[in-house]
């Protein structure tokens, strides 16, 4: 959400900022509703001034034996008047609400600007892709030749794009998750977090979510939402809350199914596990001082690389442009892992720095030290990673000519020292 009086002080600059995003100006169709609201505002406070004012003629005049009949003719008019201005202010700041509400994020200034994926730019690359002297397979041709990836008995189950995994590869995206839950909590400091699947409209909303993005989730009959993304109740931790300066940053993670309609994913990645409705991730998310998210960004992607280090992955990091980014982020970059079979760096992970705008939309504040009003805190959330795509990665880059599939070593105690993976029967 955007503060109106950011755009009141410098309208030009919040224009600037959506034109990078692509989107025609709006600071002074803000502005003019801002005027009649804070108009409204005025008129109420004045009127109920005046009630006041009038209450207490009238219990003087009642008390001195006088005639109170004109005053409280007055009062009525008064209390009629305040209502009609309690209910425009009202509507006027839901209409200022609605339209922000549908705004995204301002890019930083250091977001390159462009329309789409077009003007992203390569920030590093790390380590080579393997070299094989047999053509690779993509991932879903080796998860069928070993036995363990079932797309058919998915789609009766469920329809397309849905996977049933059994067996090593079921084994293997647990150790995933386990493994990276590991290393996030114990090396960098990351809180653990259960959360639940299933959530409200407003907490939804408070992470952007909503209402840009409802065709892209699932929602109940009851009216909750299936997570997208651990994201979304691992940041709402904070709704409402003013929070100490001494106790941030606080940082949270969580593995979780997700679940995503991919509305707008029509003819893509329609095999294998690319995109797909259900799959797990491990997601990070801190809460920081405004002063500090710049560098909790840069910490929260080495987290995320790391794990791809570990497991031997060759992947390169991209910054997003400004056409590029998700609603809520005001940076973002791209973690993309080599995958043979594809002959490509695919995403595996987005790091994204969301400044103040999702904890303006959750009302999550912190207390400066030694200072009477609050601020609010920056919120940023990354994926530390995609387990599925992991997966992936790792069917595809350790894949064998034999039909095996080996395990790096950072994986193996997890898998009870097996170190390759084997066709079933």
């Amino acid at each position: 959400m955007h503060d109106p009086r950011a755009i009141r002080d410098n309208p030009q600059e919040f224009d600037r900022g959506l034109t990078r995003r692509g989107l025609p100006p709006r600071a002074q169709e803000v502005l003019t509703l801002d005027k009649e609201w804070r108009a409204l505002e005025t008129r109420l406070q004045e009127a109920q001034a005046l009630g006041n004012r009038l209450a207490r003629d009238i219990g003087m005049a009642k008390r001195a034996g006088g005639d109170a009949a004109d005053l409280m003719r007055q009062s009525a008019e008064n209390k009629a008047a305040e209502a009609r201005f309690a209910e425009g202010s009202a509507a006027a700041r839901k209409r200022i609400d609605e339209l922000l509400a549908a705004l995204p994020n301002l890019p930083a200034e250091d977001v390159p600007e462009g329309p789409d994926e077009t003007a992203n730019v390569l920030v590093r690359t790390v380590g080579k892709p393997p070299q094989f002297n047999f053509p690779p397979l993509p991932h879903e041709a080796l998860g069928e030749k070993l036995g363990m990836m079932d797309f058919a008995r998915a789609a009766r189950l469920s329809g397309a794009r849905f996977v049933l995994l059994k067996g090593g590869l079921a084994r293997l995206e647990r150790a995933l998750a386990q493994f990276m839950l590991d290393l996030h909590t114990r090396e960098f400091g990351y809180t653990e977090v259960a959360p639940p699947y299933l959530v409200r409209e407003e907490t939804a909303y408070g992470t952007g979510n909503l209402p840009k993005a409802a065709e892209d989730m699932f929602q109940t009959t009851g009216g909750l939402w299936l997570i997208p993304t651990a994201e979304m109740p691992l940041t709402n931790l904070v709704a409402g809350d003013v929070l100490d300066e001494k106790d941030l940053p606080l940082r949270y993670t969580a593995w979780t199914p997700c679940f995503r309609s991919e509305a707008g994913a029509a003819g893509r990645d329609t095999r294998g596990m690319i995109r797909v409705h259900q799959f797990n991730k491990v997601e990070l998310v801190s809460v920081a001082k405004p002063e500090d998210s710049a560098a909790e960004h840069e910490r929260m992607t080495a987290c995320a690389e790391e794990v791809l280090k570990r497991l031997g992955l060759a992947y390169r990091v991209m910054l997003l442009s400004s056409g590029d980014m998700g609603f809520a982020a005001q940076k973002t970059y791209d973690i993309e892992v080599w995958l043979p079979g594809q002959n490509a760096y695919r995403e595996i992970s987005s790091c994204s720095n969301c400044g103040a705008f999702q904890a303006r939309r959750m009302n999550a504040r912190y207390r400066p030290a030694g200072e009477k009003g609050t601020r609010p805190v920056h919120t940023l959330n990354g994926s530390g990673l995609a387990v599925g795509r992991a997966l992936i990665a790792l069917l595809e880059n350790y894949q064998q000519q034999d039909g095996t599939v080996a395990i790096p070593p950072a994986l193996q105690p997890y898998m009870g020292g097996l170190e390759a993976i084997e066709p079933d029967g």
